[in-house]
């Protein structure tokens, strides 16, 4: 069967044809689940273009990939305020972002492993930005409107890092390893984002940073139930 031909941009319409290029490299990581099928020749037969219109507009492969890699960041984003959206309270929404986080990284594994868990060279700050950008902005303003009621009292930006770890982790694993025997994965997944969460209120809590002999340390966890 030949490939799917998206419909080619009028000329001097370069804009439309970025986006068409953007988009058949998404198509094709979803599809293939292997970010080394998004060659640059693949994408030109995928929207019916030239290999040198596809290098007007990315410098290489790699670029490609960065660009694409901020589209799904950019769609976090968007995930992570829907998510909120309704939530009872500050730390109701900052559980449902960190399901959505996870459940997010599992729909688009590909995109996700090409991100947050392969080895990026130090000049290559594509895939930072991404990751620094609108969604992990908005995981600390939504931490910041928990501090404001009492919740948090650390900084916002670590209390906002110690959760995105939680929900990496949760994510990571599952991707890498989905033979695993996990038990109901959206019950697994919002079982460790709220331990993360009430974990870190309940450190801040606890005197010592958790250096306490133990029988106090087990006194002191005990008192926040009282």
């Amino acid at each position: 069967m030949s490939e799917p031909v998206r419909r080619r941009a009028a000329r001097g319409r370069g804009v439309e044809l970025r986006g068409q290029v953007l988009a058949a490299a998404m198509d094709l990581l979803a599809e293939t689940g292997d970010e080394q099928a998004v060659s640059v020749r693949a994408v030109a037969l995928r929207v019916g273009v030239s290999v040198p219109s596809i290098y007007l507009h990315f410098a290489d492969k790699q670029a490609l990939l960065d660009a694409v890699c901020e589209q799904v960041f950019e769609a976090l984003h968007v995930r992570l305020r829907a998510a909120s959206e309704g939530a009872a309270d500050p730390f109701a929404a900052l559980r449902a972002q960190g399901n959505a986080y996870v459940h997010f990284a599992l729909e688009n594994p590909e995109h996700y492993r090409i991100v947050m868990m392969l080895r990026h060279p130090p000049t290559a700050e594509a895939a930072d930005r991404a990751i620094a950008g609108g969604a992990f902005d908005y995981l600390v303003e939504s931490v910041r409107r928990c501090a404001a009621l009492g919740v948090y009292t650390s900084d916002p930006v670590e209390v906002a890092l110690g959760l995105w770890a939680a929900a990496h982790g949760v994510a990571a694993l599952l991707i890498a390893k989905p033979y695993f025997p996990w038990p109901d994965v959206d019950g697994f997944v919002d079982r460790t984002i709220c331990m993360a969460g009430l974990g870190l209120a309940a450190a801040e809590r606890v005197p010592g940073d958790g250096s306490l002999p133990l029988p106090e340390l087990v006194a002191a966890l005990d008192s926040l139930t009282r």
